[in-house]
């Protein structure tokens, strides 16, 4: 920075030669980078730092380890883990159909931070007798401490804002997501019954009438639909 403005300052004094006016393009370099690596430090603010990044993807790690509990419960062999069930809930927001008062980017994003919290408190289902409220609190604490292991900022603030909406239900997008995770589950549940030979329609009584939108509707009706057939 000292000697862009030294360089500078010889080239808006009249009493510099002209042949000394070719150092010009070394000031405008100057100031370029100079300008540069300012932007770059502003954008890098909003971004966790190398070493918060890699802790958080660590912590994250849990999610590809603990198995989704209800299909232990049913001893299945070999059950999907919770990351497993978050990645083909990330597909199914891929292919759906284009909705104009849907983000189908944001359905994306939510489908692979909805269950981010049970990294730290597990997978709590309503066989645990753990009231709906409590399991919300442990899950907004254990948020919350992921969080902060991603040092805050607005990577860390956009993954609250996703859990939250998608936990209070309180948009299209929240909708859609949770009728994909009610339509993820029975697909695997139906895979799991002609896998494995399973009974598993405890897992189809619990979504019966619970889905909110057309989509949602019209894909459980499919797996159903091929589930008779089997």
């Amino acid at each position: 920075m000292k000697m862009s403005r030294v360089i500078c300052k010889f080239i808006l004094s009249p009493s510099i030669p002209a042949t000394q006016l070719r150092l010009a393009p070394l000031c405008t370099a100057a100031s370029r980078a100079s300008r540069m690596a300012a932007e770059a430090a502003s954008s890098s603010s909003s971004s966790p730092s190398p070493s918060a990044a890699i802790d958080f993807l660590t912590l994250c790690h849990r999610l590809k380890t603990t198995k989704r509990a209800g299909w232990v419960r049913r001893g299945v062999q070999e059950p999907e883990s919770i990351a497993d069930h978050m990645y083909r809930m990330g597909l199914m927001a891929l292919i759906a159909s284009d909705n104009p008062s849907v983000n189908r980017d944001k359905c994306i994003k939510m489908a692979i931070v909805h269950d981010i919290a049970e990294a730290i408190v597990g997978d709590i289902t309503p066989a645990d007798g753990v009231p709906k409220e409590e399991k919300s609190r442990r899950e907004q604490e254990a948020l919350q401490k992921m969080c902060e292991v991603l040092g805050g900022g607005e990577r860390a603030q956009e993954i609250r804002e996703l859990w939250m909406e998608y936990e209070e239900n309180s948009s299209m997008e929240a909708k859609v997501v949770k009728d994909f995770d009610k339509v993820e589950m029975i697909l695997q549940a139906l895979e799991y019954e002609t896998e494995q030979g399973k009974d598993l329609e405890e897992f189809f009584q619990s979504t019966a009438g619970k889905f909110q939108t057309d989509l949602g509707k019209a894909w459980a009706l499919e797996v159903a639909s091929r589930r008779k057939k089997h």
